[in-house]
């Protein structure tokens, strides 16, 4: 892509222009609850399915409403925004729509195109000036974007058929962020599958999920059938024969937040837990406070789980942590290596439905729910063999990686947009020998 070369502040070929010259402003009509059918005769868009849905198909169709009895529809190019919203930032998104006589709903502000300007690029536009399109946000409670404030957005306009190569461009990396996001999906649907059968049946010798019409199970405490093979255990079961097996952490009033200090000890907390990141935060004890509180400190292995607000998070203290404490957000367990494998036992509490009844079930509080120590103690476990555990750990891991892989690439693919967005819409970066290959038939590579 060839660099901008600029007259004056705009990019060549460029010009300022005002929303409210080269579009007109129109609502949505109103509708009712009942007007909604999912297999009615017109389709229909509100605030919500414009983005949630939408981006994929229309769901929700109106049947009862004539199109010709004043309900609003939709021409392809019309750019689609919320007028009203609970966070101003909802306000601030754009979406271009590719289909016409599409019912819209009241909670819509629909910007019809007049001449020279592509809707799709005026979407992106709208979403890259966030900041200033908020300037024009009105309300404390409820906030609201009209019409008339939009109109006088003022914007660089490059000619039309620069717009549509720069909208091509990133919708090229929206489809990939979208393909990328149906894969997550899948794949953590197939984990979702998985995790039912291999937590409830396991995994026989010859590596296939149990059935009960080729093995044996029985009734177990945990409100289903389990493997034969397989015990239940209450937690307490599965630790260390030492003291302080199972421990919370400090009360308030033994770590206070005027002791904490620059460097030193560090003190660990649920977002350690929630990140599985042990390197992340930045409280600080004394040496002489960490020898108080030493009955709480983290060593590699330590199993901790999360007990107050969020509960029933897990996380397994990794190797080389800087020495620390956890505070009084967290429980501390030890747990015995040779009876039961900490991979497993981090999906059991975390998504087993099995164990998440549990925890809701016996949680206390009244305002949060929150865990203390005689509640995991007796949360009941399924108990596979020590092979088993780590046959099912490993199966479950494997997909996760795959989750995490393609999350960290559609990163990835949002970090390039963002910046695509910013070089191309401002004109930094041009598109105009892109265009000339096009027209010469010359296949792009870069």
């Amino acid at each position: 892509m060839a660099e901008v070369k600029e007259k004056g502040k705009l990019p060549e070929g460029w010009k300022l222009v005002r929303l409210g010259e080269v579009a007109n402003f129109f609502k949505g009509r109103k509708y009712l609850k009942a007007d909604i059918d999912y297999e009615g005769k017109y389709e229909f868009i509100h605030y919500g399915e414009l983005f949630t849905t939408y981006k994929e198909h229309i769901k929700e169709i109106i049947s009862r409403i004539d199109k010709d009895d004043g309900a609003f529809t939709s021409r392809i190019n019309d750019v689609l925004m919320p007028t009203s919203d609970v966070t101003p930032a909802g306000l601030a998104t754009a979406s271009c729509i590719k289909k016409d006589g599409v019912i819209l709903g009241s909670d819509i502000l629909v910007i019809r195109i007049l001449s020279d300007l592509e809707g799709i690029f005026l979407s992106y536009l709208i979403r890259l000036k966030k900041t200033k399109i908020l300037q024009l946000v009105k309300g404390t409670t409820v906030y609201h974007l009209y019409a008339s404030d939009l109109k006088n957005f003022v914007f660089p306009l490059p000619p039309p058929p620069e717009q549509r190569k720069i909208a091509e461009i990133l919708e090229t990396i929206d489809n990939a962020i979208e393909k990328t996001d149906r894969v997550i999906e899948k794949y953590k649907r197939i984990k979702q599958g998985l995790m039912q059968d291999l937590l409830t049946k396991g995994i026989d010798e010859r590596g296939q999920i149990r059935s009960e019409k080729t093995h044996r199970f029985k009734d177990s405490p945990l409100g289903s059938r389990v493997p034969e093979e397989w015990e239940v255990m209450k937690l307490e079961e599965i630790l260390q024969k030492t003291n302080n097996a199972i421990k919370i952490g400090p009360f308030g009033s033994q770590l206070k937040k005027d002791e904490m200090v620059e460097e030193g000890y560090k003190v660990y907390g649920q977002e350690n837990v929630f990140n599985k990141d042990f390197n992340i935060g930045n409280r600080f004890i004394t040496k002489q406070k960490y020898k108080e509180l030493k009955s709480c400190a983290l060593e590699p292995g330590d199993f901790v789980i999360s007990m107050m607000g969020t509960i029933g998070k897990c996380a397994i203290v990794p190797n080389n942590i800087k020495e620390g404490v956890m505070d009084s957000h967290l429980i501390r367990l030890k747990v015995n290596d040779q009876v039961f494998y900490k991979e497993l036992l981090v999906y059991l509490i975390e998504e087993s439905s099995c164990i998440q009844k549990q925890i809701i079930n016996l949680s206390v509080g009244g305002i949060m729910q929150g865990l203390n120590s005689s509640i995991v103690k007796s949360l009941l476990v399924p108990h596979p063999s020590l092979t088993e555990q780590q046959y099912i750990a490993s199966v479950l891991s494997q997909i996760d990686e795959v989750i995490r892989r393609e999350q960290k690439y559609k990163e990835k693919l949002e970090r390039i947009k963002k910046g695509l967005m910013g070089d191309l819409l401002t004109g930094k970066v041009r598109v105009n020998h892109l265009i000339e290959k096009n027209k010469k038939g010359v296949v792009d590579e870069s």
